[in-house]
């Protein structure tokens, strides 16, 4: 075996709910990789080491050496150990400086999560998306990674500077329960979404622009099959217009998703005439990940 087909560390990405590894080359070529369904959830106190040795044995086994760099909710106080944030402004030198070693026979460290105090008052937090954010590669611009809780991001200079949370996947999961969820009808029709997305515009806010659902059904605008897909658009539009209201216009951003949420959010995006450029989360979080581990390799 030649040094560029040797392994050089093992990657992981360990969620709430999956566990994903990669066995990374001397290159920077994935060797092999695992998927588990180990996420930190099901994972017992003190169960950690245990589902890592038992995803990572072949790997281990050819070279107990190997560093292994973890993001992600690994490094919550849910899971294996807490890492403590690092500030921003931070890039990926200052994400390597602030990694956890976990005590043990494994070279393991946890990458930090990065909290930011707005001039406001407000305060956020987050943890794995950072080392998405550095994976995108993007000098300068806008990175959006949707979820239960969206994240959107600025870069200056390759560097985190601002980021804020919005809780647009919870928020449209509690309202597709409630009344105006109870006005759908299957199957969905998709004009839905630009009825929400127009209702995202109107004035008086979140509050008035969501009993608009109710109301417009009530006189005729839209029909029950379009009920699900204008709240979705009509929250992921708020969402746009509030990151707007905090960053400044946008007029083009990174969009970090898979499918369905990259398609929805795209034609958001579209239909608030905002360019777009998809990347696939996984493949940014390796990148992130080679990243910090490129960062945190001694001075020869």
């Amino acid at each position: 075996m030649s040094d560029i087909d040797k392994p050089a560390f093992i990657a992981v990405d360990w969620g709430t709910t999956r566990m994903r590894a990669s066995l990374v080359g001397q290159d920077g070529a994935v060797l092999d990789r695992i998927t588990s369904d180990q996420g930190v959830q099901s994972i017992a106190a003190g169960g950690f080491p245990a589902a890592l040795e038992a995803a990572c044995e072949p790997w281990f086994a050819a070279d107990p050496d190997l560093r292994v760099v973890m993001s992600g909710m690994v490094g919550s106080r849910n899971g294996w150990v807490e890492a403590p944030y690092v500030c921003c402004p931070c890039g990926p030198d200052d994400l390597a400086a602030g990694f956890t070693r976990i005590d043990g026979a494994r070279d393991v460290v946890v990458a930090p999560g990065v909290d930011i105090r707005w001039p406001d008052g407000a305060y956020d937090v987050m943890r794995g998306e950072e080392v998405q954010a550095i994976g995108v590669g993007l000098a300068d611009g806008m990175i959006c990674l949707p979820g239960t809780h969206s994240k959107w991001i600025e870069m200056v200079g390759g560097r985190i500077v601002r980021f804020a949370t919005f809780v647009t996947g919870e928020l449209y999961a509690a309202i597709a329960g409630s009344f105006l969820g109870r006005l759908a009808e299957a199957p969905d029709d998709a004009s839905g979404h630009v009825a929400g997305a127009r209702a995202a515009r109107f004035k008086g806010g979140l509050s008035r622009s969501l009993f608009q659902t109710r109301s417009q059904v009530l006189g005729g605008d839209i029909d029950g099959h379009a009920v699900l897909p204008f709240l979705s658009s009509l929250v992921i539009g708020q969402e746009l217009i509030g990151a707007q209201d905090l960053f400044g216009p946008c007029r083009s951003v990174h969009l970090v998703a898979a499918s369905p949420q990259r398609e929805v959010y795209q034609a958001a995006f579209e239909q608030h005439g905002i360019a777009v450029t998809t990347l696939d989360p996984a493949d940014v979080t390796l990148s992130g990940l080679r990243s910090l581990y490129a960062a945190s390799k001694p001075t020869p």
